[in-house]
């Protein structure tokens, strides 16, 4: 893909998060937000920790992370939308939950944080996102600026896998994507092995059916 399919496709993204950013709780919340919470559980960060989410959207799981960590500990955030980024900066002014939070534009293939800054990574339906070609990119990022022994913990869209009963919905989702690509930009993907792929040890590996599609939690450690 050319820097200009590169930046027509980021800006395409942006643009549409942008206009939906005032609705996105009412659209997709209601059905993510129990699954997005499962990650969390299973990441399991500490009072006190340092911790980024990657795709922060409208806010619900930084304050979430940011109840998690309490007083001492911080969040930071990143996402390419400055519509989330309004929305999400009105959720957290309105909640005390005593750590120190911090939410950027930015891009997740050039986190803007130094090397070993964060005990844990979060991202919550928002690799899937990305071209299977910049995955790799977004997680080499994610090792950088995790700590040594460090946790990401990843919450996705994920594949049936073989042998498994197949999912309608998720064929759908995958041949919209293949033709709309501007309609649909999330399609299933296998979470776990792009993890083991990218050198981050798998510690856990779980899926929750919603509707009839598999959601991946996975937990992997630097």
């Amino acid at each position: 893909m050319s820097g200009g399919e590169e930046e027509t496709q980021a800006g395409f993204a942006r643009h549409f998060y942008d206009r939906i950013s005032k609705a996105y709780d009412l659209m997709a919340d209601s059905s993510e937000h129990a699954y997005r919470q499962a990650g969390e559980e299973a990441l399991g960060v500490e009072g006190g920790a340092t911790v980024l989410e990657i795709g922060f959207g409208t806010g619900s799981g930084i304050v979430e992370l940011a109840e998690m960590v309490g007083d001492g500990g911080t969040v930071k955030g990143i996402d390419i939308s400055q519509g989330m980024l309004d929305v999400a900066q009105g959720k957290v002014a309105k909640v005390k939950t005593g750590a120190t939070v911090d939410l950027q534009l930015g891009d997740a293939q050039a986190l803007p944080f130094e090397d070993g800054s964060f005990d844990a990574v979060f991202t919550s339906f928002t690799l899937e996102l990305f071209p299977e070609e910049e995955i790799p990119k977004v997680l080499a990022e994610v090792k950088r600026v995790l700590k040594d022994g460090g946790k990401l913990g990843v919450v996705c869209m994920a594949s049936v896998k073989k042998g498994e009963h197949e999912s309608i919905l998720e064929h759908s989702y995958e041949w919209m994507h293949r033709h709309f690509p501007h309609i649909v930009d999330c399609r299933p993907i296998n979470g776990p092995q792009f993890l083991r792929e990218a050198g981050i040890e798998i510690v856990v590996d779980d899926e929750k059916m919603m509707w009839t599609m598999p959601v991946g939690i996975v937990v992997g450690r630097s």
